[in-house]
């Protein structure tokens, strides 16, 4: 494995973890993970790469060695942080950005955003939530404020290895010795002797605010960077778009958005791809970069 480095910064006024890989010095690759994950969730896909690059990959706020907040999360403040940590290390020059899930989602509005400070961009299973109805909206804010009232959980586990076991209940695909490794960085060992996930349990709070898919494509269709498009032929997410065919339909309305877009479906791989199938994420990763 591809040696990783800790950093701890101030962004937005949180301390903010961030891993880096690679020479400082070489041209710099934001990589952003997806909600319960951390950012030690690309060494797989690190260690594949040929590419010579300086990885720049935070732990989102209240996730991983990241400070949590008191309350709840809201997608913006993921936008703010961001654009932070560009500052911090990039100086808003050009960087290439790469995000997975809602690292994806984050990375996709960015660009569209700050379409100036991206050059490339990767979406690994980036193509959002399925489109909600403001009718939607009662029932919605009526379960959040079921659940501010309560008290959320998150369970806990004995060991580290069944850490292990849990992730590779969520993904079957994954090895022991991928699963013992993200063990270690998922779940870390407190007082009471169990192994708690490094996430704050506020992100099990729903979000009252409903995925508005029109702002989203609006913003896409600002972005100047060619993008590689990059989703699993077996990914969890997709069914919940419906059929096969209205699947398929969503997905090219939404990709219609991107300009200038190069798309890749990786076989044999889940939501979870950049686990799964590391290595043909990578090559083709090195490729686009080139």
């Amino acid at each position: 494995m591809k040696v990783s480095r800790s950093e701890f910064i101030s962004i937005r006024g949180l301390r903010y973890h961030v891993r880096h890989w690679g020479d400082a010095d070489a041209p710099v690759l934001f990589m952003l993970h997806g909600w319960m994950d951390v950012s030690a969730t690309f060494q797989f896909l690190v260690d594949a790469m040929e590419r010579d690059v300086h990885i720049v990959a935070p732990d989102w706020r209240g996730f991983g060695q990241t400070e949590y907040v008191s309350g709840s999360y809201w997608f913006p403040d993921y936008l703010a942080d961001l654009d932070a940590l560009i500052a911090h290390y990039a100086q808003h020059q050009p960087i290439d950005l790469l995000g997975h899930s809602l690292g994806a989602n984050v990375a996709g509005m960015y660009a569209g955003i700050r379409p100036q400070s991206v050059r490339r961009l990767i979406l690994l299973e980036g193509f959002g939530k399925p489109s909600t109805l403001p009718t939607d909206a009662p029932r919605r804010y009526a379960q959040w404020l079921d659940e501010v009232c309560g008290t959320p959980v998150l369970r806990s586990y004995a060991s580290q290895a069944e850490v292990a076991m849990r992730l590779q209940k969520n993904n079957k695909r994954l090895s022991d010795q991928h699963a013992a490794f993200l063990a270690r960085h998922w779940a870390a060992q407190k007082e009471d002797g169990r192994w708690h996930l490094l996430a704050d349990v506020h992100h099990r709070w729903s979000n009252p605010v409903l995925y508005r898919i029109d702002e989203v494509l609006a913003c896409w269709q600002q972005v100047q960077a060619p993008v590689l498009w990059v989703d699993a032929a077996q990914s969890e997410l997709l069914p919940r778009f419906g059929n096969d065919q209205d699947i398929r339909t969503e997905i090219a309305r939404r990709k219609a958005c991107l300009g200038n877009v190069c798309s890749l479906t990786v076989e044999e791989a889940g939501h979870m791809l950049h686990h799964d199938q590391p290595a043909c994420i990578a090559a083709a990763i090195d490729a686009f970069l080139a």
